[in-house]
């Protein structure tokens, strides 16, 4: 018999893991391909499995977390099976330290940890997906953006000094080096011994670009004064290196923090380095627009 404080978090445990029953059991119905299937069908038969050994102690039917249910659903349809998957097993990962404090009471609890810990994450690691083949492509278009493009703006900030003009510039330097940059890929590619696509990597490589030109390039088309303008971009930019950081250290198992740093002091040294030289061309050739 548990005593009323265990009940409650047996309860919860319960909750958790029906939840990730039917997340799974709805994820495996919206893919199309067969083994990733397969895989999402077992890892929601081991937490239907999990769900009734906790049942078995508390002795209560408990229902799935509806709204947790379809966050992750969308999540998955939006960024990808394998971000959603990894998203929910990391945020497990306080539960599975619970899940050993009660193995003196409930035996079982050690299994399931096991279970949380390894046989899960195998079944995850099982999972393929066609964007995480080409994740290099699409680091090397977003990185190669964030570097060179957040660093001419800057530079045409100063030289140009007209918010028009710096995004009509801006554009047609964009659409350019996204052009030569997905070629570029293209090639590299094709002379590599591997499985990937030249064409599929060429298009991964050159949509991260110009979709990172697009973004950061919006605010001088939006506000007349330039140095707000450069502003808007350098915060957008800090904020697509948080973003596409946490979404790569997620679905590869890295660690966010160094890369985050690591991204973000380059893309920022650049573009003040390129405001400097901007400025200093300006003055140099003594030219006024």
């Amino acid at each position: 018999m548990l005593d009323k404080k265990t009940k409650k978090t047996v309860l919860q445990f319960q909750k958790n893991e029906i939840t990730e029953h039917y997340i799974y059991r709805t994820l495996s119905r919206l893919v199309k391909d067969g083994h990733n299937r397969a895989v999402m069908e077992k890892i929601s038969d081991e937490e239907l499995r999990h769900y009734h050994i906790w049942k078995g102690y508390s002795g209560e039917e408990v229902g799935p977390d509806n709204l947790k249910r379809w966050l992750y659903v969308i999540i998955a349809m939006v960024l990808g099976v394998t971000f959603a998957i990894k998203l929910m097993e990391n945020g497990e990962s306080g539960a599975q330290v619970s899940y050993g404090e009660f193995s003196d009471v409930i035996p079982e609890a050690g299994d399931i940890e096991k279970d949380e810990n390894e046989h899960e994450n195998e079944l995850v690691a099982m999972i393929e997906e066609d964007r995480l083949n080409y994740m290099g492509s699409m680091v090397l278009g977003l990185n190669d953006a964030l570097v060179e493009f957040t660093g001419a703006l800057a530079g045409f900030t100063f030289a140009l000094q007209n918010s028009r003009l710096i995004g009509m510039v801006g554009l047609i330097m964009g659409f350019s080096a996204s052009l030569s940059m997905a070629a570029s890929e293209y090639l590299s590619t094709k002379t590599e011994d591997v499985a990937r696509s030249p064409l599929k990597a060429s298009m991964y490589t050159g949509t991260a670009y110009i979709m990172t030109v697009f973004f950061l390039i919006a605010p001088y088309f939006i506000f007349q004064n330039y140095f707000i303008a450069l502003a808007l971009t350098v915060l957008l930019a800090v904020l697509l290196v948080l973003v596409f950081n946490f979404y790569f250290s997620v679905v590869k198992d890295i660690p966010f923090g160094r890369r985050f740093a690591e991204m973000l002091v380059i893309s920022m040294g650049v573009a003040a380095m390129s405001f400097f030289i901007g400025l200093f061309v300006r003055k140099a050739l003594n030219i006024d627009i």
